[in-house]
C-alpha cells in the first residue's frame, strides 16, 4: 500500500502540485508568525477581524465554563444546548428566515443539504466554479448531476428547459478563488421559470456584503420565495466556527430527520454557540468594519492598477491575481514570503488546470500601509520575473 501511495505523491510533486503545511503560532491577524518567522498575512478568511476579538474570546470561555468542552452527543440526542438553540434564533431572525439549523461544518452543510433534498429521479445543476463540497454534495448524492458554464444563466436556462421532476439549482454566493458574485437575481428568474430549487451557499458573503452584514441574499433584496435555501458558515467573516443553513419550517424539519450529516455526528461545542453570538452582534453593531474592508479593497485595487498589476473582476475581500502557471505562481508565492509577505498560492486541482494564481484576502484589521507594501514587493517580484498577467 504505501509504496503505490508514495508513487501518487511523487506524481504530484513533479507536477508542482504538492502542498505543504505551515504552522501558525499565533492568533488569526494581520501580522502572525508561522514556523518561527513573523510575518505580515493576506491569507485568511477572517474578514471582519473577529477571530481574536476579546468579547468573542470572553463569551468562549464563559461557555467552556457552563458547558463545558465538548457537547457529547449529537444534537438530536441531548447534545443540543441552549446556546445552541438561541443562536439558531438569532441567525433566523438575522437573516429573515422563520429558521436556522447548525452545522458542524460548511462542508457538511452543503452535503446535508443535497443529499437530504434529492433522490435518484432528481436533477442537480450546478455552476462550474462552485466550492468542492457543493461539487462532492452534488456527485455523492443519487440525482442526475449536471454542470452549467460559470454565471451563465443561459446556459442553466437551455439545461434545465427540457428536463421534468424536481430540480436543485446550486451555486456559492461568492466564488472563493475568483471573488465574483453570482447573479442570483438572473438565477431565480431562471428557478421561478423552471420550477427550480435555488441552493445558495454565501460562505464568503455574510458579515461582508449587503449594508448589515446580511450577504447576498440581502444584497439582491431575495426574499424566501425566491431564495428558499440560504447555507452560511462562521468559520469566515464571524470569525468562529461551524455553518448553518436558513429556510422554511418545512425545510428545516426535512434537514432534521433526513441530513445524514446533521443526524449521525457530534454537536458544535456550545461554547462556540456562544461565541458566535457575540460575534453575530458585533457583526450588526459594528458598522465600521464592513465600511473599512470596503475601502481596503478599493484602495488595494485602485493600487494595483497604478502598477499595472491586473487583478480578477472582484469586488469582494477575495482579490486574485491570475499567473495561470503552476510553478510561477509557487515561486512567486515564495518570494513574497521572503519579503514578509503570506498569501494564497493557488493550483489545480482547487482552480482549473492553467488558472493558476495569488489569492489575496484582505480583512478589516489591514491597514494601507500593509497594502502598500504587499504591492510594492508584488510589483518588483513580477518585474523580476518579466511577468505580466494580463
Amino acid at each position: 500500500m504505501d509504496q503505490k501511495l508514495a508513487a501518487n505523491l511523487a506524481q504530484r510533486k513533479i507536477a508542482g502540485l504538492y502542498r505543504k503545511r505551515a504552522v501558525l503560532q499565533t492568533p488569526q491577524s494581520p501580522k502572525v508568525r508561522v514556523d518561527g518567522k513573523s510575518y505580515t498575512a493576506f491569507c485568511s478568511n477572517d474578514y471582519l477581524g473577529l477571530a481574536n476579538h476579546p468579547s468573542v474570546i470572553e463569551s468562549f470561555k464563559k461557555g467552556v465554563e457552563i458547558f463545558g468542552v465538548g457537547s457529547g452527543a449529537s444534537h438530536l440526542i441531548y447534545g443540543h444546548s441552549s446556546e445552541h438553540h438561541a443562536l439558531e434564533e438569532e441567525l433566523a431572525e438575522f437573516t429573515q428566515r422563520p429558521r436556522a439549523l447548525l452545522f458542524s461544518s460548511g462542508y457538511m452543510a452543503n452535503l446535508g443539504v443535497m443529499l437530504a433534498l434529492s433522490s435518484k429521479n432528481d436533477h442537480i445543476f450546478q455552476d462550474r466554479l462552485n466550492h468542492a463540497s457543493l461539487i462532492d454534495g452534488g456527485m455523492a448524492s443519487n440525482a442526475k448531476f449536471c454542470r452549467y458554464k460559470h454565471s451563465d444563466t443561459q446556459d442553466l436556462f437551455n439545461k434545465m428547459k427540457e428536463i421534468q421532476g424536481r430540480k436543485l439549482v446550486v451555486t456559492d454566493g461568492v466564488f472563493s478563488m475568483d471573488g465574483d458574485i453570482a447573479n442570483l437575481t438572473d438565477l431565480a428568474k431562471v428557478c421561478q421559470k423552471q420550477q427550480g430549487w435555488l441552493i445558495v451557499d454565501d460562505a464568503h458573503g455574510f458579515g461582508v456584503i449587503g449594508n448589515n452584514g446580511g450577504g447576498v441574499a440581502e444584497h439582491f433584496d431575495l426574499s424566501i420565495e425566491k431564495l428558499p435555501i440560504l447555507v452560511g458558515t462562521l468559520g469566515k467573516a464571524f470569525g468562529t466556527f461551524g455553518a448553518f443553513v436558513v429556510g422554511s419550517d418545512a425545510l428545516i424539519e426535512t434537514l432534521i430527520q433526513y441530513a445524514r450529516t446533521y443526524i449521525y455526528t457530534t454537536a458544535l461545542p456550545s461554547a462556540i454557540a456562544s461565541a458566535s453570538r457575540v460575534s453575530l452582534k458585533i457583526l450588526q453593531q459594528e458598522t465600521w468594519r464592513r465600511e473599512k474592508l470596503q475601502h481596503l479593497i478599493a484602495y488595494f485595487r485602485a493600487g494595483a492598477k497604478a502598477l499595472d498589476i491586473n487583478l480578477m473582476e472582484s469586488l469582494s475581500p477575495i482579490q486574485p491575481i491570475l499567473l495561470h502557471n503552476d510553478e510561477l505562481v509557487v515561486k512567486v508565492g515564495d518570494r513574497l514570503r521572503k519579503c514578509g509577505f503570506l498569501v494564497g498560492v493557488i493550483r489545480p486541482p482547487t482552480v482549473p488546470v492553467n488558472s493558476a494564481r495569488l489569492r489575496v484576502t484582505l480583512s478589516a484589521q489591514h491597514e494601507e500601509e500593509d497594502i502598500e507594501a504587499l504591492l510594492d514587493s508584488l510589483h518588483s517580484i513580477l518585474i523580476d520575473f518579466r511577468v505580466t498577467n494580463k
